[in-house]
């Protein structure tokens, strides 16, 4: 899609900023210590890491936020963390970003979920995740439900982002795309296995290839598989939209009677592939919330992916760098 021209992509640029965008789903912290090992433990034959920086990020759900916030959006991140520690420093990240917290509960029952990366000469030793895979009680979910119908009037979109961490519930999916639906409002989905096709009558749904392949018990070999899976997912979930990301092959599209498009991948070397899909969800979700049509969106959040597939580590794209990237492409 080369042909886009600047005039366009500097229309949905100046777009872009001031959109309310909610994110439903799995908030999550990401804790890294780094260090060097030159000893062996007296304790037990495991190797001593000399932690010489230790620093957090935000994951999940809330790393879209993020890269709402980074693309010129206001995000309202819903959903829960725990009353401990990693809690009180996902508030801090949240107030040092300027992110609204509004729509997040404190549940006392389970702990924020916290995945921590554990970093020896650039080489990650072990991942140790503190967290709780239980559905959300029936009062935590009303609260979410209650924020939601309170505030929808005032956002132009919806992700929800889904890691199977329990927030999503088979009754909240229900409910908040019955809201969304009911107010003609843009909704998109990032699904994980569970509860995979209960996203029904969205706007857009994006699964991955591993996703697709898990939850249609079929392997996507080549391009008439991928066809196969895509076609298939449209039917089941009678989304307007499926979106399947593909790696290294990059993105296929899939409308409602019309015919499916490819688009190749952009990143030219791949050094980290975490948080590429939190980055093409919330781009997409951007730039179809600034009237782009599927074809448009999904060309800027390849983009997108690839930008950050070449970043080492989770890192949100800046809306400068992409907009910018993509005109020095069209030129």
């Amino acid at each position: 899609m080369k042909n886009i021209s600047e005039k366009r992509l500097d229309q949905l640029k100046n777009s872009f900023n001031g959109l309310k965008v909610a994110i439903v789903g799995d908030m999550m912290l990401d804790c890294y210590f780094r260090g060097e090992v030159k000893r062996i433990s007296p304790e037990a034959p495991v190797p001593v890491l000399e932690v010489d920086n230790e620093f957090y990020r935000f994951g999940g759900a809330a790393n879209v936020a993020l890269n709402i916030l980074k693309l010129g959006g206001i995000p309202y991140p819903i959903g829960v963390i725990g009353n401990d520690n990693d809690g009180r420093i996902f508030m801090s990240l949240a107030e040092d970003a300027k992110i609204n917290l509004c729509g997040l509960i404190i549940d006392e029952s389970r702990p924020t979920t916290a995945k921590t990366r554990v970093i020896a000469h650039n080489q990650h030793v072990v991942r140790i995740d503190k967290e709780s895979k239980k559905y959300l009680s029936p009062e935590v979910q009303e609260k979410l439900v209650e924020f939601m119908e309170n505030n929808i009037d005032n956002l132009d979109a919806i992700i929800l982002q889904d890691y199977n961490k329990g927030v999503l519930t088979p009754s909240l999916i229900e409910k908040i795309i019955s809201l969304a639906n009911k107010k003609n409002l843009l909704i998109t989905v990032d699904p994980k296995f569970n509860n995979f096709f209960l996203f029904k009558n969205v706007t857009v749904i994006k699964p991955n290839r591993k996703e697709a392949e898990d939850v249609l018990g079929m392997k996507l070999r080549n391009d008439e598989d991928i066809t196969t899976a895509g076609m298939r997912i449209l039917e089941k979930t009678n989304a307007a939209n499926v979106v399947l990301t593909l790696s290294e092959e990059g993105i296929a599209v899939f409308e409602k009677n019309k015919p499916e498009k490819r688009m190749p991948t952009i990143a030219q070397i791949v050094a980290d592939v975490s948080g590429a899909g939190d980055t093409v969800i919330s781009t997409l979700t951007m730039a179809l919330a600034a009237k782009a049509n599927i074809v448009e969106a999904c060309y800027l959040a390849n983009y997108a992916g690839g930008i950050v597939c070449e970043e080492v580590g989770i890192i949100p794209i800046e809306q400068d760098k992409l907009f910018d990237t993509i005109r020095k492409e069209i030129k």
